[in-house]
């Protein structure tokens, strides 16, 4: 299945949960999806996180599917093929986690673990209906994750249910407290971040700030934009020191290849820029978070758009405008299936919150899903 590169069944009798192809097991090759990498030799031991997870009696039931070298945002990917999106077949599932998200949305594993550099968590979650945090960076390890060295790239959980994503992350995370991220009582106090959304979307993200009985005031973060175009900057240097020299194979997706080659020519001036727009921004997120627990905007400023609007040449950069930023700021970020009044399909809720306090998210996100399903 697409969902899957490949089907295992290694570890204990746990909860079960599919493992991203850019993260090590041990005896089978780490492929990132891509043709270029098919003959890379099986990996000669577990990323820190799986040794986490067998240790503590999970069971790896497969390695996830993924768009190819986590360098793209529709899922799409013409080699693996291209994982389905559970809320609607017709639709991208996101990427570049989408195996992730569509195996925990479809219920072939109680969680999965993906890989956030841009927004490769959180899109796919909100794309397939279902949970999923990128940590505070450096909060999870990412020894045996690739590629090697990213300032932008977080190792995270996907899960129906946050009381599943809360024990993934106290599985993965050498210091997480699970219980203080089970139940936020009393008092909440959040930021709306004023974002560029669908009217549809913005308006069932203040909703649900009300049904979760959280005091609730508009907060402007000037930066987003600006941070978007850093963080482009930012990973496309990375991943072009990555994987840039896989574009002499002749074996890359065209659109990974146009991707890498476009990268390499980022200058080092715009990276300059990039840092000083990381540094500003980081410092506007944590002034906005002074006085509110959690800042709330839309994970996604639309809908996910169709398979044949993606392959059309409908461009998707846009995806990641209210996502991208806050890889680049390093805070945790939470994306919670959201209802659309009148929808079938959910959007994503997207939690910010401070540094280091994931806990914290997840402990507000909670209260968030039971309010919304009540």
């Amino acid at each position: 299945m697409n969902e899957f590169i490949q089907t295992l069944s290694i570890g204990g009798s746990g909860p079960t949960i599919a493992i991203k192809d850019t993260i090590d097991i041990a005896g089978y090759a780490t492929t990132a999806a891509s043709r270029a990498l098919a003959d890379a030799p099986p990996a000669q031991q577990h990323a820190e996180v799986v040794e986490r997870l067998l240790a503590l009696g999970w069971r790896i039931v497969g390695k996830a599917n993924m768009h190819e070298l986590a360098f793209g945002m529709t899922g799409i990917n013409d080699y693996t093929g291209t994982p389905q999106n559970p809320q609607d077949a017709a639709r991208i599932p996101g990427g570049s986690s989408s195996g992730s998200a569509a195996a925990v949305g479809l219920k072939l594993a109680d969680a999965a673990l993906g890989t956030d550099t841009g927004g490769s968590i959180r899109g796919p979650a909100a794309c397939c209906g279902v949970l999923g945090l990128k940590p505070t960076f450096g909060r999870v390890s990412r020894r045996g994750v690739a590629p090697r060295e990213s300032s932008l790239d977080c190792v995270g959980p996907f899960a129906r249910e946050m009381s599943m994503l809360v024990a993934a992350m106290e599985a993965i995370t050498v210091d997480f407290d699970a219980q203080a991220a089970r139940a936020w009582q009393g008092a909440c106090k959040v930021g709306i971040v004023q974002a560029d959304a669908t009217p549809e979307i913005r308006a069932a993200v203040e909703r649900a700030a009300r049904v979760a009985d959280c005091a609730a005031h508009a907060t402007q973060l000037a930066g987003l934009a600006a941070a978007f175009d850093a963080g482009l900057a930012v990973i496309n240097v990375e991943t072009s020191r990555a994987f840039g020299h896989l574009v002499a194979t002749g074996k890359l997706g065209a659109d990974l290849d146009a991707r890498l080659r476009a990268a390499a020519k980022t200058t080092t001036a715009q990276l300059d820029a990039a840092q000083q727009v990381r540094n500003q921004f980081t410092a506007d997120v944590d002034r906005a978070l002074e006085n509110v627990d959690v800042l709330i905007l839309p994970t996604l400023p639309a809908l996910p758009i169709t398979l044949d609007e993606a392959r059309g040449g409908t461009s998707v950069i846009a995806m990641s405008s209210l996502i991208r930023p806050f890889n680049l700021s390093g805070h945790p970020a939470l994306s919670l299936p959201l209802p659309i009044e009148g929808s079938p399909l959910k959007a994503g809720l997207q939690i910010v919150g401070r540094k280091g306090q994931d806990e914290q998210v997840c402990a507000i996100a909670a209260r968030f899903e039971a309010a919304l399903a009540a």
